[in-house]
């Protein structure tokens, strides 16, 4: 089935889900739970690979889970809204992004927020010190055209519709239910893309409550996958995670580099993801990679 693409969200992990989902059993015998939603793209992926019975979808940023549960519940109202707001842009674009934008920093509106996201530069979120959005809108385009927007909701309506929870919280409240037999999919903030200086995200990373939370994963024993630091060319992001997690790294070719592509080069962008020990030690794990050996 096809896999829809509702929120053109910058880092998603559409174009690479295939490279991560080979990685998890062919059949989760419980829950996928993505608790760093962004796209929610390895849900989604998932989701049209009926790779699970039941999702759990979360993050931290409340507009960004609103949205989901209305595109979910909702499509029809939430593709209406979403086409008023972009035909409502036309005759002086630049002047309703902003006027959009200021608004949703009071509201805190989910399809407003789906709008900016589809018209700012790159699709690339930026938020400033008071965690208001504060990217700028891309003039040369008009973001999603409504009636795409449309089919891409309704299609991830029925991939999702009555199998998913949504969650707004810290990932680890987020977690806090999940088992042995769930598969946990993460895709924090990378440490390199979200410091002060660089606010690409709502929530900055905190490295040992990530590390804290790994550790309490790993003592119950619950298998997940997680991508967390790279490289573009002779640049890296971030430091691998530490030694005691019993981690294992596979490193995942996300194709050249967009900024690369723009300055005339061909880096190419190396996505590290890493393996639980559940997840490794799992015979469904081990069965998996026999098959593709």
């Amino acid at each position: 089935m096809k896999v829809p693409h509702v929120v053109p969200y910058q880092g998603s992990k559409r174009k690479i889900a295939e490279d991560i989902l080979m990685n998890i059993p062919k059949k989760i015998q419980g829950r996928l739970f993505e608790p760093f939603s962004g796209s929610a793209a390895i849900t989604l992926s998932a989701a049209a690979k009926n790779l699970a019975d039941g999702y759990v979808v979360g993050d931290k940023y409340e507009p960004l889970i609103n949205l989901w549960r209305k595109v979910v519940n909702n499509p029809d109202d939430a593709a209406r809204e979403y086409k008023f707001l972009w035909d409502s842009q036309l005759v002086d674009p630049k002047s309703f992004f902003a006027e959009c934008r200021s608004q949703f920093n009071v509201d805190n509106d989910p399809v407003k927020f789906l709008y900016l996201v589809a018209r700012c530069v790159k699709n690339a979120i930026r938020f400033n010190s008071q965690g208001e959005f504060n990217q700028s809108p891309d003039n040369r385009r008009l973001g999603t055209n409504p009636d795409r927007m449309r089919k891409e909701m309704f299609c991830a309506s029925e991939l999702l519709h009555s199998k998913v929870d949504f969650r707004v919280g810290d990932f680890m409240d987020i977690l806090k239910d999940a088992t042995s037999n769930d598969v946990v999919y993460m895709d924090p903030p990378w440490q390199g893309t979200s410091n002060k200086k660089d606010p690409r995200y709502a929530y900055l990373l905190d490295i040992e409550r990530l590390t804290r939370g790994l550790e309490d994963l790993n003592s119950r024993s619950i298998p997940y996958l997680l991508s967390f630091d790279g490289a573009c060319g002779d640049r890296s992001y971030g430091n691998e995670l530490p030694d005691h997690l019993n981690l294992i790294k596979i490193d995942i070719h996300a194709g050249r580099s967009s900024q690369a592509t723009l300055l005339g080069r061909d880096d190419i962008t190396i996505e590290s993801l890493y393996l639980s020990p559940a997840l490794v030690e799992s015979s469904s794990y081990e069965s998996m990679h026999k098959r593709y050996a």
